[in-house]
């Protein structure tokens, strides 16, 4: 079972971030769960910031619309404004200097991206795919239905998402602790209560 990242860990992690480009991949691995070949093959087109929706073209060519959370489409509506190199290449996410300026971002620029903030940050277990396991655990915590998340994350098997909503052992307890039966409900902690201090003694 893949472990998310703890709340501490992403935001050491957020922190180094200096672009509105690198700001935005992020969240969108962290806040709609896409995976780093997803974030690489977005174009201009698949965005639609008016109506703060993405769309994603997924594993076996299946497209999902995903919603664009507010944090998010104000870094990519900055990125846009500010930051992306004229180019008429339809990649949304494009080199920002050296001599690939203004070309489409790749897999080896990404995973140098990532490798570069995991020293800074000093969390050395980031990548883009705890990014997107941290997405499904923290939905499932928040309560959605598994349909729901099943349909966020592009799975075509549910199973597969029921990797992702695995909780840890202390998530298990600590819901266990919070939903166990108050005293004033459960028969066990009332006859408890009402017997004698040494009620057991002779046993």
């Amino acid at each position: 079972m893949v472990v998310p990242l703890s709340a501490d860990e992403v935001a050491r992690f957020w922190r180094g971030f200096r672009t509105f480009r690198d700001l935005a991949i992020i969240a969108l691995m962290l806040l709609d769960g896409l995976r780093s070949c997803e974030v690489l093959d977005l174009q201009l087109e698949d965005l639609c910031l008016a109506d703060a929706h993405l769309c994603v073209l997924g594993k076996g060519n299946k497209e999902r619309v995903l919603p664009l959370p507010a944090e998010t489409l104000e870094v990519l509506q900055n990125y846009l404004r500010l930051e992306r190199p004229r180019t008429n290449l339809p990649s949304l996410f494009v080199s920002l200097k050296g001599r690939q300026r203004g070309r489409p971002m790749t897999a080896a620029g990404l995973r140098s991206l990532f490798r570069h903030h995991r020293l800074c940050s000093k969390v050395p277990q980031a990548n883009p795919h705890r990014f997107r396991h941290t997405f499904g655990a923290d939905m499932a915590r928040a309560g959605i239905s598994l349909p729901a998340l099943m349909h966020l994350m592009g799975h075509t098997q549910i199973r597969t998402t029921m990797l992702y909503v695995e909780l840890a052992p202390q998530d298990v307890w600590r819901e266990y602790a919070e939903r166990l039966p108050s005293a004033s409900v459960c028969p066990l902690r009332r006859f408890h209560e009402s017997t004698c201090p040494d009620s057991g003694a002779d046993l």
